[in-house]
């Protein structure tokens, strides 16, 4: 059974910087591509990020292109979302994210959020 858990968010002003983390267990991460999704209130699901599975390509979603950094920990499980700079419209519920074929990039992706999971809130306010 796939779990990924989402830890890291919180309340943060305007320009700075949290780590997002995600404890992966259940499939052979080291052969996925994962990704980073948020949904900000009233919003879609916005892909933010995603990463190849030895962790050497990386793809960005322009509104955070040099601002965030993905990265992983295959030895760990575990998947990471450095934010920078952050700005009042990264407020959103974030979530990591398994493509669903291993090995393959497809953007069809499992996240916990799509059957009630509560991801990790980020609010970034004055």
């Amino acid at each position: 059974q796939v779990h990924l858990v989402e830890s890291g968010g919180g309340l943060v002003q305007p320009g700075g910087s949290l780590r997002l983390s995600c404890a992966a267990s259940g499939f052979a991460f080291s052969n996925y591509w994962m990704y980073w999704v948020r949904q900000a209130p009233g919003k879609g699901l916005e892909r933010v990020s995603h990463i190849n599975p030895s962790g050497g390509t990386t793809h960005y979603a322009d509104s955070v292109k040099g601002r965030f950094t993905i990265s992983r920990d295959n030895a760990k499980n575990m998947l990471y979302l450095q934010m920078n700079s952050l700005k009042s419209e990264d407020t959103a519920v974030y979530w990591c994210a398994k493509d669903l074929e291993d090995t393959r990039l497809t953007y069809d992706i499992y996240y916990t959020g799509l059957h009630g999971g509560q991801g990790t809130q980020v609010t970034v306010s004055s």
